[in-house]
């Protein structure tokens, strides 16, 4: 028999009958030869094929159960009569081993809440473009879904348990996957905290929202002020920092939630009320009969309107107002001092009552000890040197130190009756001398700059007498005189006139407080100036009993 090769427009092509990217072990497949441009003709097939010793003869080739060793290049081509088509392009089949699916959650939070949304998936590596349907065993599936994709919508304490699942194609089954735990728990509550919860008019105070566990990702704060408010803070309310935290300058009420996901999943949010605080000026908790000191009720945040409430158990009653001046003190003026306030737009919004703070007034005591400072100044840069000398009728003497971060000590360097200082940020404190026999001079601040670039106030360190002259002034550390300075006394510009010094000719009470300058835009630290009066020259100002051994 003689066959004549068919023209070329008559072809012969092999053809999967699925149209799967990749084929598994233990599949059932099928291969088609189709020839092109011969219909109305009755074909034989031949069949070149890997891992075969009987090809077929007809038009399709199927594989049961098809193995690895069925890989590789498939041709057919095609008689009829006398005619022969060419051999077809190679069709390459590539058989692997199926791959396990994998069970994955979105979001991948390590801990859902009770109300959150989340989707467990099921994952077929290298199953692309196949029509894979999917089983699922559920601890809380009635109608498991054939999709990769399980959706649990407002999760609750039941969805929680193991999850797999395997895929299914024709009649191939992947296997199942490793088992992925769900765990779902009551949503968890806001924690807030604050680093100061009352601070000086003028002031900020940072706030802190977190929740635990901590380890749980994607956590959102959102703030809120006063306790019915639906509106969160913005960035004109407050400067917001990360990790949950904001600074804000108004008194009121706070609360704060977290959420996370879309949409937003909160969880129980949390409130905290800023607190007042009762302050001294200057900042004795124990004065002598005769001394001036002020009670001031501070409420943070400057823009709000107050009116005053006081409790204290001394025999006298504090007027309605932020300030209690006490002008000679006698002991009834002993006892425990808070408040709170009342906003005058709103009765009914008070803020809590502050903390208590106990006030002790003494009979007089005329000290044979005292304490002088070289240079005679509050503020000092770092590295200054500094002494400090005990004078009076005795013999031996140290000089006591109380620290910002309440620790007591002594001067460790002490040569007879002078401590000296090579001034360091540690070296803030309180100082007074004691001398062998018990007796005490009156206390005086020391205040280190840390800012080697910034100024510091020249001011003395002793209560100035009422009717004498003072002059402050602004020093920087390579510049001991300054011009072009700006001077304030509790915070307000004495006058916007700079001057190199300030000078007070008679001081008088109306000048006792707060005192810095300002040069070229920087600030100095600010510091109390005590005003005494002439009887009181002798008094020991600052009596600090309750720090013993």
């Amino acid at each position: 028999m003689i066959l004549f090769l068919i023209p070329w427009k008559v072809m012969a092509a092999v053809k999967l009958q699925h149209s799967w990217s990749q084929i598994f072990t233990g599949e059932t497949i099928t291969l088609r030869c189709e020839i092109q441009g011969g219909e109305g003709k009755v074909w034989k097939y031949e069949w070149t094929a890997p891992n075969t010793n009987s090809p077929p003869t007809s038009s399709e080739y199927r594989i049961s159960r098809v193995s690895v060793s069925h890989s590789g290049d498939y041709r057919c081509r095609g008689s009829s009569d006398y005619l022969l088509t060419g051999w077809s392009d190679a069709f390459r089949l590539t058989v692997s081993f199926p791959s396990k699916p994998t069970v994955a959650l979105q979001p991948s939070w390590t801990q859902i809440y009770s109300g959150e949304t989340v989707s467990v998936r099921c994952e077929i590596q290298g199953g692309d473009g196949a029509q894979w349907t999917y089983e699922w065993r559920a601890a809380k599936l009635n109608t498991p879904p054939t999709s990769n994709e399980y959706r649990i919508i407002r999760a609750t304490e039941s969805d929680s348990g193991g999850y797999s699942c395997r895929g299914r194609r024709d009649y191939f089954f992947s296997e199942w996957s490793d088992i992925i735990t769900l765990t779902v728990s009551y949503k968890p509550k806001a924690k807030l905290r604050a680093d100061n919860t009352a601070v000086p008019v003028g002031g900020s105070v940072t706030l802190t929202c977190s929740v635990n566990p901590s380890s749980s990702s994607g956590w959102k704060y959102y703030w809120y002020r006063d306790e019915k408010s639906s509106e969160a803070l913005t960035t004109q309310d407050a400067v917001f920092h990360s990790n949950g935290q904001i600074s804000v300058s108004q008194e009121g009420l706070y609360r704060c939630r977290g959420g996370r996901g879309n949409p937003v999943y909160y969880t129980e949010d949390i409130t905290a009320s800023i607190r007042p605080v009762v302050t001294l000026y200057p900042n004795w908790s124990e004065i002598y009969r005769g001394e001036t000191i002020t009670v001031r009720c501070e409420i943070h945040g400057g823009d709000t309107e107050w009116d005053y409430e006081w409790e204290t158990n001394s025999r006298i009653k504090a007027p309605n107002q932020n300030e209690y001046r006490i002008r000679s003190a006698s002991s009834s003026n002993s006892g425990n001092y808070r408040c709170k306030g009342r906003m005058k737009s709103s009765q009914h919004e008070t803020t809590e009552w502050s903390d208590s703070v106990t006030l002790t007034v003494s009979d007089n005591v005329h000290s044979a000890a005292s304490l002088t400072v070289s240079p005679d100044r509050v503020q000092h840069f770092t590295s200054d040197s500094v002494s400090l000398t005990c004078e009076g009728n005795f013999t031996e003497w140290r000089v006591r130190k109380f620290s910002e971060d309440g620790r007591l000590s002594d001067c460790r360097r002490m040569t007879g009756s002078t401590c000296d200082i090579n001034t360091s940020e540690s070296d803030t404190a309180v100082y007074w001398c004691e001398s062998g026999s018990g007796e005490f001079s009156s206390a005086v601040n020391i205040t280190v700059q840390n800012d080697g670039n910034g100024p510091i106030l020249v001011s003395p360190v002793h209560p100035v007498t009422e009717g004498a002259s003072v002059s402050l002034s602004c020093s920087l550390r390579t510049q001991q005189i300054l011009s072009n300075v700006f001077f304030y006394h509790n915070d307000k510009l004495i006058e916007n006139d700079p001057r190199g010094e300030l000078k007070i000719s008679a001081v008088s009470k109306s000048d006792e407080g707060f005192y810095k300058c300002q040069y070229s835009g920087r600030e100095s630290a600010q510091s109390w100036m005590s005003v005494k009066g002439e009887q009181d020259q002798n008094n020991l100002y600052v009596f600090v009993n309750e720090f013993s051994d």
